[in-house]
């Protein structure tokens, strides 16, 4: 008689697939609620300003492109990291994204009071605007086909195909929200600069191999040209803009009294990365070292165990 399969028991964000709590799977699944339960904390207090959707669209379209960041983050840091199991917290961050930003979205449609043909034709009128909806018609399928169950139904080769994707989804979020930024440009900056590095990470571990791109060297190499990059292109923004000459903004890189800028900010990334990885290769050797001491204490302490009941017998 066939019986069939066993339903798979249901596993919990916080837990791993063994059904074990996971300290990591934990920490991610609250963190992605930490910036949308600070807005309704902000809202109950009164502190959203005068125009409360539109600050709701903001905070919401910033966070989901830090947590699209982090999401495309997570095979290279597995891999420069050598820490496999941050692949277990990609689907989180992942539905993150979509849910900021179909609040986004709702947030832009409320400050314009719900009115639906306004909505459609500001979309449309605005290019900027345009690419956000695009962003969002494309993180549909991804965030529909996120569970295991989809995945299994769609086959690894086409689920992988689809999730692909994921790469203009990131160039066409961080043109949006650098065309939307009114104010400063330093996060826009910023933002693009990581992915043009995530990007260009995936691109070389394509052509070298992941073990390749992965090591210190080449993560520092890459790092350090990012943020040369980064320099540069904050400087060629303001020719084009505003006809700044480069030999006025380059320099501002050497002088503290200029300010924080954004080669600075991926520069401190690029040596947190590295701090990071080098701490993790340092933690084999420490556990080695430690259990060939407990060993090694084991083989000491036999000698002195057979010899003691030797001196009581006598």
């Amino acid at each position: 008689m066939n019986r069939s399969a066993a339903p798979a028991a249901r596993l919990y964000p916080w837990q791993d697939r063994k059904g074990d709590f996971s300290p990591l799977k934990a920490i991610v699944f609250a963190g992605v609620f930490l910036p949308g339960l600070w807005l309704v904390a902000r809202a109950l207090m009164g502190t959203l300003g005068p125009r409360q959707m539109i600050e709701i669209n903001h905070q919401t379209g910033l966070w989901a492109v830090r947590f699209l960041l982090l999401t495309l983050a997570v095979t290279p840091l597995r891999h420069v990291w050598r820490w496999p199991e941050l692949v277990f917290v990609r689907r989180t961050l992942g539905n993150a994204v979509f849910a900021y930003g179909i609040i986004h979205l709702v947030a832009y449609a409320g400050d314009l009071a719900w009115d639906v043909p306004k909505v459609v034709s500001e979309i449309f009128a605005r290019v900027y605007l345009t690419i956000g909806l695009m962003v969002l018609i494309l993180l549909t399928p991804l965030a529909i086909t996120s569970t295991n169950g989809m995945m299994k139904r769609m086959g690894g080769l086409n689920w992988r195909r689809l999730h692909h994707l994921v790469y203009p989804i990131i160039l066409l979020a961080a043109l949006h929200f650098f065309l939307q930024s009114k104010l400063g440009v330093t996060e826009p900056i910023v933002i693009t600069a990581i992915a043009v590095w995530l990007l260009g990470w995936r691109l070389l571990a394509a052509w070298l191999g992941e073990a390749r791109i992965a090591t210190l060297p080449a993560t520092f190499l890459l790092g350090a040209a990012v943020t040369v990059a980064t320099a540069f292109g904050e400087a060629l923004y303001y020719y084009l803009k505003i006809g700044v000459a480069f030999s006025r903004v380059l320099p501002t890189n050497f002088n503290p009294a200029a300010g924080i800028r954004p080669a600075w900010i991926i520069g401190g990334i690029v040596l947190a990365v590295l701090a990071v990885a080098i701490f993790r290769r340092l933690l084999p050797a420490k556990t080695s070292a430690r259990r060939s001491a407990a060993r090694q204490a084991g083989v000491a302490a036999k000698p002195e165990a057979s010899s003691q009941p030797q001196g009581n017998a006598a």
